[in-house]
């Protein structure tokens, strides 16, 4: 897998329809995954907000989004952060400490629930930054 930069959009309890409409405008293959599939929110009414989602389009473009908790601040026109993700372990970690120097880390790097390595900041100039570092992959 080779490292991938993309945007990743944040909503309220609109992911499924926005990335459903925009499957709609850019073709290409969805996924998503809930809340409840992850133990992600202890609220009933969370449970079925999408986590992650991502649309891979026949052009190439990688699109990103989820619902963002009640228990997160949400600004709407501030609901996107940039996405580093990939299985290069050294490269992706190079870049998270370089990102993260004078930045603010609100979720530091660490092991995630899906079994990768996760976590965000917001750099020095303010954008917010997501970087995932994929897991070894299950045995079948």
């Amino acid at each position: 897998m080779t490292t991938i930069l993309n945007p990743y959009l944040g909503f309220r309890g609109e992911a499924r329809q926005a990335m459903d409409f925009y499957q709609e405008v850019l073709g290409g293959d969805l996924t998503r995954s809930t809340f409840a599939e992850y133990h992600a929110s202890e609220d009933p009414d969370e449970q079925e907000l999408i986590m992650h989602s991502q649309l891979t389009t026949p052009s190439g473009f990688t699109l990103m989004a989820s619902d963002t908790p009640k228990s997160m601040e949400y600004h709407p026109g501030d609901n996107f952060s940039v996405s580093l993700s990939g299985d290069d372990e050294a490269e992706l970690t190079g870049y998270w400490n370089k990102l993260a120097e004078g930045g603010t880390v609100s979720m530091p790097l660490a092991k995630a629930p899906w079994g990768d390595s996760f976590g965000q900041l917001r750099d020095r100039f303010g954008i917010s930054w997501l970087v995932n570092i994929a897991g070894a992959a299950p045995e079948a």
